[in-house]
């Protein structure tokens, strides 16, 4: 009976202190807060959708139809002069609008909030990555390590493009899945913390504690 309110209080503790996120913040301030966020949380609908299908669309492209990268810049500026030029003179002719370019594309405070957001959590987990490597925590450097080689071998099935396409269609959907079913998903995440640091310490106990240590030779004070 002692063994199971040991392991309970051990479980609590562990719950408390489990949080995905710091400081109880939102999955929308964790992404940045800005226009960054409502689009990977799908806030303006018709923004996602376009960059879910510009995706998907260059994908299709280089991965089925096998374009090469120059091939596809080429046509693609080929197209779009050409109906920009036949828009122009049709302009000119029926005394229309000619062809403006959005001031959407002009404005530069998405693609400011997407490169800062991406630079800080890049600074984050190199912070994150080197804290761990340096010891810290054995449990979430095995994790790491584990991950990381399983990585690499998905990295021998898949080409380059496809890890790429699947890495955005992630940022694009688990971030509103998150924001749907956060709760579930929290309360699966201890559960697998749970368990982790219970057979790291019992494989702790069972070999770490075991392995023999030199004698730890004192400091003379002079």
């Amino acid at each position: 009976m002692a063994h199971n309110t040991s392991s309970d209080s051990d479980n609590e503790i562990i719950t408390t202190q489990t949080k995905i996120f710091p400081h109880g913040k939102s999955i929308h301030e964790v992404l940045g807060g800005g226009k960054v966020a409502d689009v990977l949380l799908w806030k303006d609908r018709n923004v996602s959708a376009a960059i879910l299908v510009g995706i998907t669309a260059i994908w299709f492209l280089f991965e089925v139809v096998e374009y090469n990268f120059v091939t596809l810049i080429s046509h693609i500026s080929i197209t779009t002069m050409l109906v920009l030029y036949i828009w122009s003179t049709v302009a000119d002719i029926f005394k229309w609008n000619g062809p403006k370019i959005p001031e959407t594309i002009l404005k530069d405070s998405f693609f400011e909030d997407l490169a800062f957001n991406l630079q800080r959590r890049f600074y984050q987990l190199l912070q994150v990555l080197f804290h761990i490597s340096c010891g810290t925590d054995l449990p979430r450097f095995l994790l790491i390590i584990i991950s990381l080689y399983i990585l690499s071998e998905i990295g021998n099935y898949f080409s380059f493009i496809n890890l790429l396409y699947i890495g955005s269609i992630c940022i694009q959907t688990l971030p509103i899945v998150y924001d749907r079913y956060e709760e579930e998903i929290r309360n699966l995440a201890e559960h697998i913390l749970i368990d982790i640091r219970r057979k790291y310490r019992r494989f702790q106990k069972t070999y770490l504690n075991k392995i023999p240590r030199g004698p730890v030779k004192e400091k003379k004070i002079k």
